[in-house]
């Protein structure tokens, strides 16, 4: 076991822990303690080999361990750097490496188009919320941005490369997920771009996934487009028994009246998916008698999609008759008044 300091907060984690995984500990164990969470963009704890890619995630070293006290001289990614027994760790209070953050992200932005307004991801979209946390007032850019047109790579998946940030989280998820890849990255440099091998399409059982796992609005599902912004639709958790040995058939069914439009995997606090689901699932069941429902889906209240969404909370029970241990009360005397 290994203790390790983030933002002046102590946890005992296992070896072999990364300093992004410890911070996520902090978190789980009080919410109040998620700001020393960094942001990530392209890690996804189900997606061997994940991480390293965006740099949204880097931390300053202040102590390596007890055994070698000297800060690491840059910031590091937390996603790829391992605890030492010791290690002290800055993230919010660093004014410094909230400096670089804020350098990376207007990076990330250099291609990025501001097609919030008329993008399906607006309101769950990762990227907005970086920006805002971390990003600066106005771009530096002077140059003639990348733009792609935008495909469809399969019935159900279309793909704007324009906002892509090249997380491969997507490529990750074909390559472990679904039964044969045929989709990456080709080029090289900043005329890299997510594609399909010789024209061909993403179609498999488990292709769907990639809609879930992509930060950015780069990979919309085609038969939920413009259908509705996710704010004004009710998510519900909904199971099935699946015909997929493979797939669990636990999803969120996001209801606008009746009418389910649209199905995604259910995700945890760290905006992950808990269990990958079939295409089945995901496209072809859009009636609610498909669905046995559990109930609504417990929406963080930071996010905008739970506008709209409360739990009646009593915190004491209404009487309905006067306690018996209450004193008298006199009626008012008006003429009494001083």
């Amino acid at each position: 076991m290994a203790k390790v300091t983030i933002d002046n907060i102590e946890i005992e984690v296992p070896d072999g822990t990364t300093i992004l995984q410890a911070a996520r500990m902090i978190g789980e164990r009080n919410k109040a303690d998620r700001h020393v969470v960094p942001p990530t963009m392209c890690y996804y704890s189900k997606l061997k080999t994940s991480g390293g890619y965006c740099r949204t995630c880097i931390v300053k070293v202040t102590k390596g361990s007890e055994k070698d006290p000297r800060p690491m001289p840059k910031p590091v990614a937390s996603c790829r750097t391992t605890v030492m027994d010791g290690m002290v760790v800055e993230n919010t209070t660093n004014p410094e490496l909230l400096e670089a953050r804020k350098g990376v992200v207007e990076f990330l932005l250099i291609n990025h188009p501001l097609d919030c307004p008329i993008c399906d991801q607006a309101g769950e979209c990762h990227l907005q919320d970086l920006s805002y946390e971390n990003g600066k007032e106005a771009s530096r850019y002077q140059f003639e941005r990348r733009t792609f047109d935008p495909i469809d790579i399969g019935d159900t998946i279309k793909l704007h490369m324009t906002r892509c940030i090249l997380c491969y989280r997507c490529v990750k998820v074909a390559d472990q997920i679904t039964d044969g890849r045929v989709h990456g990255v080709i080029n090289r440099g900043d005329v890299s771009e997510i594609s399909t091998y010789i024209s061909n399409v993403i179609d498999n059982d488990f292709s769907g996934n990639v809609i879930d796992v992509c930060p950015v609005g780069a990979l919309t599902d085609r038969t939920f487009r413009f259908a509705s912004r996710v704010w004004f639709t009710n998510p519900m958790d909904a199971h099935r028994n699946c015909e997929n040995p493979k797939c669990s058939g636990k999803t969120v069914v996001w209801l606008k009246g009746a009418e389910i439009l649209r199905v995604t995997g259910r995700k945890d606090m760290w905006g992950e998916v808990e269990e990958f689901i079939c295409n089945t699932c995901r496209f072809e069941k859009k009636k609610t008698s498909d669905w046995t429902i559990e109930g609504p889906r417990k929406i963080d209240r930071h996010s905008v999609i739970s506008q709209g969404h409360y739990d009646k909370k009593l915190q004491q029970k209404l009487l309905a008759s006067a306690a018996p241990d209450a004193p008298d009360v006199e009626p008012f005397d008006f003429n009494k008044r001083g």
